[in-house]
């Protein structure tokens, strides 16, 4: 191949501890390949130049701004892929995939993915054991789709992600806070499906995500997590565990559920984490998003199978079969540390050595404003992963590596009632 074969798009970088190290196996591959790598991205390059041809800045998080700007680039070099995984730019980003006709989760699949109502609609049409659910915009009815369903029910907003804004409701003398927490974190969603919220059936059981990757319809497993949960009413994520030979990995049942999901929602090229929790009468699909895993679960899918995330997304995003078979049975392990009260972080210290700790970091610079749910969320200040050759192990040293985080703050009363609800520090791309 010659350096003329074309150009990979990548819409948005993300933050360099959460994705550097997609980024940089990408950029391997491009190279390799004689493909050049641009990037458009909402802040200019720090980190992004040594990797990318081209940093083309622009408010990604404008969906005309965004369009524009890609269709100039399309306009004047070869497009042969184009990648996002970042939730709130990946609707716009598959649409823009398909006007190019690139490989790409297909218009109506990307739609699937982030409507959560579409998805539950696209399901239950294909016989999927799917939750009862209604879209409500007012309390009114939200009130009465409760009523049908039965307590309890989980709120959510209709395209949000990371747990933003889902909350469970028990009964009736629930209902109007957990709506109006959930209707409040559906208005920071830019796009088509702001302002509305999903009331739905709760399925208990324990819940697990796991990314795959879609080449032309077909759905090849990656590796899969077991996920760590606050408990109720908020189901904000405070840990991951992948195991590389996980036996569900290999079970027919839920296999069967995920590439029959896919297939309903039209899904033709990418890579995607779907979350499903396991109940009595089987697996059930929970949502399945249109972009890699977030919380670092590539990283840990890709300590504990060997299985590389960058190498496999840039395959499907330039319609090349990949490959997923695993060289590596480990353990690996996320945790995530959390306040005991909404504070202010004056300082912070993670740990550099600890038993089977593979990176720690902070989450959140000093002077931060930690809230947690309902006035917050992802209040998260640091976190630690761990490897071992088993879970127990794994939780073990998680536990011990996170107790090392040294920490100061201070405590702040609640926010104004009328503040507007606003995107977690985390998730915000900051990057120096």
């Amino acid at each position: 191949m010659t350096a003329s074969n074309g150009t990979l798009l990548v819409i948005g970088s993300g933050l360099k501890v959460y994705r550097e190290y997609l980024v940089a196996p990408i950029s391997r591959r491009a190279r390799a390949a004689g493909l050049e790598l641009v990037l458009l991205n909402n802040l200019n390059p720090t980190w992004q130049r040594e990797y990318f041809d081209e940093v083309v800045v622009a408010n990604v998080f404008d969906s005309e701004v965004m369009g524009a700007a890609a269709r100039e680039v399309a306009a004047r070099r070869n497009l042969v892929g184009l990648i996002c995984w970042d939730e709130p730019l990946v609707l716009d980003a598959g649409l823009l995939a398909a006007e190019f006709g690139l490989p790409g989760l297909s218009a109506r699949g990307v739609r699937g993915c982030r409507d959560k109502e579409l998805t539950r609609t696209e399901l239950t049409a294909a016989g999927l054991h799917q939750p009862r659910f209604a879209l409500t915009t007012t309390v009114e009815q939200a009130r009465a789709a409760a009523e049908r369903i039965g307590y309890p029910v989980v709120l959510k907003p209709r395209a949000m992600g990371a747990s933003i804004g889902v909350v469970f409701a028990a009964d009736r003398a629930e209902l109007d806070a957990a709506f109006d927490i959930a209707l409040s974190a559906s208005h920071v969603d830019p796009g088509p499906y702001r302002a509305s919220a999903v009331v739905e059936e709760y399925a208990p059981g324990p819940e697990i995500s796991v990314d795959g990757a879609v080449h032309k319809g077909e759905y090849l497993p990656l590796f899969l997590a077991r996920k760590y949960s606050s408990d109720q009413p908020y189901f904000e994520e405070v840990g991951h565990v992948v195991d590389g030979a996980d036996p569900l990995l290999s079970d027919p049942e839920l296999l069967h559920t995920l590439a029959r999901a896919h297939t309903a929602l039209g899904i033709e090229d990418g890579i995607t984490h779907t979350e499903v929790r396991l109940t009595d009468r089987g697996p059930l699909i929970i949502e399945v998003n249109g972009r890699l895993g977030g919380d670092l679960i590539p990283f840990l899918g890709r300590i504990a199978t060997g299985v590389e995330p960058g190498e496999v997304l840039f395959d499907v995003s330039i319609g090349q079969r990949p490959d997923t078979a695993g060289t590596r049975g480990s353990v690996a392990g996320i945790r995530f540390g959390y306040p005991e009260q909404d504070c202010l972080l004056r300082s912070l210290t993670v740990p550099t050595e600890a038993p089977g700790l593979v990176t720690a970091a902070p989450m959140a610079e000093a002077g931060t404003t930690l809230r947690l749910p309902p006035r917050g969320y992802l209040a998260r200040h640091s976190f630690v992963v761990c490897e071992a050759d088993d879970t127990a192990t794994c939780q073990e040293r998680l536990a011990a590596a996170a107790a090392l985080v040294e920490l100061d703050t201070e405590p702040v009363g609640p926010p104004a009632a009328d503040a507007p609800f606003a995107m977690p520090a985390g998730l915000l791309d900051v990057d120096v």
